[in-house]
Order: C-alpha cells, then structure tokens, then sequence
C-alpha cells in the first residue's frame, strides 16, 4: 500500500509546497494507519496549522482516489528531533550537527559530527567527524541510515 500511496501523498505535497520526510504504514487490514512526516520548504518549523492543513488536503485526495478504504487512520506531523537525512539536500541543511549514520565506511552505526558535503551530485560524500576526534569522508551512496542525533 505504502508504494501506491507515496506518489499520491507526495503529488498533494508538492502542491502545498511542504515535503515528505517520512511515511510509515501500520494499523491492520481492517484499519490501516498512515503515519506521515513533512517538512516546510520555506525551512521554517512545522506548526500544528501545517499538519492540519495537509491533513486536510491528504484525507481529501485519498477518499477521491479510494486509495486506501474507507476507515484509516491518518497521521500528519513533523520529523521531530531525530528526523532522517534522506538526501544531499538535508545533510547540507544539517552541517554543524550530530548524526547517527549506518555506513559500512564507519564499520557500522556511529553517532558523528557532519562537518561538510563535497562531490559532484550522485557522487557526494560527506566528512564526518567521531567521536575519537578522526574525520571521515562516506560516500552518501553507502549510508544505509541517517538520523539526526538528540540528546536530552
């Protein structure tokens, strides 16, 4: 259902000018449950008229389309702290912070420092710093996850 339903959200989004971060599908059969993450393409926070506003619009295509039946649950927020960096785009917007990276480059998951991107596009790395102080460059094309780091 998630690969079906992607586009669509992703087509409602574009239109609002907001972004998909995240979409997750949970629930049951009888009761799917979307879980969707946006972003504001202005960089400005996610405020909780957002989340309405594409809530509304989403709900509204996906009854027009039958895509997912009639009783689902939708759900509409922003990434959150520990947001995913899913493309060059976001590690860019992200230098500066720390990051939990699954990269065969650092021998596993580790939470690092992004200092930089570099590369021409489909062949970016970005230099990372580890906690024992080394720098590291990782082909973005061999991070398998990405998430921001927060620590209370």
């Amino acid at each position: 259902m998630k690969d079906a339903l992607e586009p669509i959200v992703t087509e409602e989004l574009d239109r609002l000018s907001y972004e998909l971060v995240e979409m997750r599908r949970g629930g049951s059969k009888s009761r799917p449950a979307l879980d969707i993450r946006i972003d504001r393409r202005d960089g400005l926070a996610v405020t909780v008229e957002d989340c309405a506003k594409v809530s509304r619009a989403v709900e509204a295509r996906l009854d027009s389309a039958s895509a997912v039946g009639e009783r689902y649950v939708l759900e509409v927020s922003s990434p959150g702290v520990e947001r995913p960096l899913r493309n060059v785009r976001d590690w860019r917007r992200f230098a500066g912070r720390r990051a939990t990276v699954l990269s065969e480059a650092l021998g596993g998951r580790e939470e690092v420092e992004i200092l930089s991107i570099e590369g021409e596009p489909g062949g970016e790395e970005v230099l990372v710093r580890t906690p024992r102080g080394d720098e590291k460059r990782i082909p973005l094309a061999g991070v398998k996850e990405a998430r921001l780091a927060f620590h209370w």
